[in-house]
């Protein structure tokens, strides 16, 4: 086993590479890096006015940027996050082997679609609220955890408490990001765990870390993608230009 703390110095080291950044653009919900190839992270959601380096970082080498991952300054991060997955995801054999998942409504939710038969009476939690995800509970136990909880979710520290009871766990990668993730994983090691949403590097050893499945996107329209993401689409990039896909590790 590997431990999930080991995940950022192994981010680190994919993200020691000489490519230019030929433009960062942090959208209202995701942050898009274009380079020899497309990375995506999820933009931290705290409108700010004060950062220093915008105007900056065109032209910057990943490797100078790809440390911020391990910054605490939520943007910092989400940079250093989205530089690494442009070079992970750009040339991943996981995502060619990754099985393309589709939904008959919310694109978005294609994940939980194809795990609803299998999840129909389990004990079930999410880590993250995602947009429409009402509509699946009344069909299943699901429990709900949020930075910022509404209704009847549960605030971060209810981790400690749902977590070990949980026969799924559903991750956001974005748990990579804000350093939740290594101790999430650890209170999930009895549950099946998906990590998921676009922020999700398409890296094997997650599987050495008690990671089941990885649920990211494939992009499929780069020019759309940017597009809709500097207009501030959320959900919308999923209807646009990115289709998610399932591999099971």
């Amino acid at each position: 086993m590997l431990s999930p703390y080991a995940i950022y110095d192994l981010l680190l080291d994919y993200g020691n590479s000489p490519t230019l950044v030929r433009e960062i653009l942090i959208g209202l919900t995701w942050t898009f890096c274009d380079g020899n190839g497309i990375g995506l992270a999820m933009s931290p959601g705290i409108p700010t006015r004060t950062l220093a380096w915008s105007g900056t970082l065109a032209q910057k080498k990943i490797a100078d940027l790809a440390p911020w991952l391990k910054s605490w300054h939520p943007y910092e991060a989400t940079v250093g996050m989205a530089v690494i997955n442009l070079i992970i995801n750009g040339q991943s054999p996981l995502l060619k082997q990754a099985q393309p998942l589709l939904s008959k409504s919310d694109h978005n939710l294609a994940v939980f679609d194809y795990f609803l038969p299998q999840i129909n009476d389990k004990k079930v939690v999410i880590i993250g609220r995602y947009p429409s995800l009402s509509r699946y509970e009344k069909n299943f136990d699901v429990q709900v955890i949020e930075r910022q909880p509404i209704d009847k979710d549960f605030p971060d520290p209810a981790a400690e408490y749902l977590l070990p009871q949980a026969d799924w766990v559903f991750l956001t990668a974005t748990s990579i990001i804000n350093k939740t993730f290594p101790r999430l994983v650890e209170l999930a090691q009895q549950a099946q765990v998906v990590l998921m949403e676009p922020t999700v590097p398409w890296l094997k050893e997650f599987a050495e870390m008690g990671i089941d499945d990885l649920a990211g996107v494939n992009i499929i329209d780069p020019q759309q993608l940017r597009q809709t993401i500097a207009e501030g689409g959320g959900k919308r990039i999923f209807e646009t230009s990115v289709q998610y896909c399932l591999l099971k590790l």
